[in-house]
């Protein structure tokens, strides 16, 4: 069996102004953010699209909803405009509350930017 080299082995840490753990933690205590959804537990799906996300940069963790495993699927499946129009939500207006609200707010926004 070949072995890779020790650099390609390592990942990258996320960066501690983008990464938030505690808040996500809080996030996936929720239900998921589909109405009428029940489905549990719940994962952390980030907004991409109008975010500080960008080619091969994931959002920073102000950017999280609450979505079923389901529901996070699809959204990647389908892409967030098509997931927003069949579930009559916006995923980013869901962020922000999220952020507003969780206890955590004052780390969020250190770390968003």
């Amino acid at each position: 069996m070949a072995r890779l080299p020790r650099y390609i082995k390592r990942v990258k840490a996320p960066s501690p102004e983008r990464s938030c753990p505690a808040h996500r933690a809080w996030v996936r205590r929720h239900a998921c953010s589909v109405p009428g959804c029940a489905n549990h537990p719940c994962e952390c799906a980030h907004v991409r699209r109008g975010t500080d996300g960008g080619t091969a940069l994931k959002p920073s963790d102000r950017w999280v909803i609450s979505l079923c495993p389901d529901h996070h699927m699809e959204q990647h499946r389908i892409g967030e405009p098509a997931f927003e129009r069949k579930h009559g939500i916006c995923m980013a207006e869901l962020a922000e509350e999220f952020a507003r609200r969780s206890p955590h707010c004052k780390q969020l926004c250190r770390t968003s930017g």
